[in-house]
């Protein structure tokens, strides 16, 4: 239940102590914890073109059972939001497209919300393991748009931020 968390938490906490030992790409948490943002997304992103019965990690088939009935051709629907989940996980790393990539993320999950919620509310099992609980899955879903909506904002605005200055 907490996988998704743990792919965001432990590669951000190992890019930042990469970042304590002079690594200067993971030199704020920030960078870090959207970078931990990027790994989780490959990882969620492959499980959307993986066959179910590959292993522990939840496939095609599951995430297809989890989208919503009124949504027009499932199957499409899963490649699609992998497709976008990569480009998201690739927009991150860079500078130049870490906003975009934040906007476009957080809408994103917004929108694959409602799966979410039919998965949780209609107890649809994610590689035969028990569905988790509606209580866990909107916060969850939170963390993951308040961690891309922090990509986009500027770098300017975030350091300023954390100085506690404030610039016009």
């Amino acid at each position: 239940m907490f996988g998704t968390l743990m792919l965001i938490a432990v590669p951000s906490a190992l890019f930042r102590l990469l970042g304590a030992f002079g690594v200067g790409r993971f030199a704020t948490w920030r960078l870090s914890v959207l970078h931990g943002l990027a790994v989780m997304l490959v990882f969620t992103a492959t499980a959307h073109f993986a066959p179910s019965a590959l292993g522990p990690v939840p496939g095609h088939h599951d995430l297809v059972a989890m989208v919503p009935p009124y949504v027009p051709f499932p199957r499409l629907a899963v490649y699609a939001t992998g497709v976008l989940e990569l480009l998201g996980a690739a927009g991150l790393v860079r500078e130049a497209t870490r906003p975009a990539a934040g906007v476009a993320l957080a809408a994103l999950f917004v929108l694959m919300l409602p799966a979410n919620i039919h998965a949780a509310v209609e107890h649809i099992p994610f590689n035969g393991e028990p569905a988790t609980p509606l209580w866990f899955r909107i916060p969850e879903q939170a963390v993951f748009i308040g961690i891309a909506l922090w990509a986009y904002l500027p770098r300017r605005a975030a350091s300023a931020h954390r100085s506690g200055s404030v610039s016009a």
